[in-house]
């Protein structure tokens, strides 16, 4: 069960960033990003529309807010710069960009301008 819970922790941390690079993208649709956006603030901030305390509801919340919020706006999202955001992050994590942001400057850059 622990090495569960790390891989899914490990997943949620990679799925973050790889909204975080879609949210910095240019070809990301503003609405997408507005909603990729209140998932992740809803997410990690203290705040909840329905309080955790109040039993079932408060915690179903989380559950049902954040992947409809999440789902809608990858559909928004054309799969190209999806795709371009998970190879980013994968090559971040096995430390081709050696500590340095430039390199992914780069590849966004990159792919930006491929679009134009």
């Amino acid at each position: 069960m622990g090495k569960r819970l790390t891989l899914i922790a490990r997943q949620f941390q990679q799925e973050l960033r790889v909204y975080r690079l879609v949210l910095k993208d240019k070809r990301t649709p503003w609405l997408a990003k507005v909603l990729l956006g209140a998932a992740i603030a809803y997410t990690l901030m203290p705040i909840d529309i329905i309080p955790d305390f109040i039993p079932i509801l408060g915690h179903l919340d989380d559950l049902v807010i954040v992947p409809v919020l999440v789902v809608i706006g990858l559909k928004l999202i054309p799969k190209e710069v999806v795709d371009d955001a998970r190879n980013a992050v994968k090559l971040i994590r096995k430390g081709v960009h050696h500590g340095n942001s430039d390199y992914l400057r780069h590849i966004l850059n990159k792919t930006n301008q491929d679009m134009c």
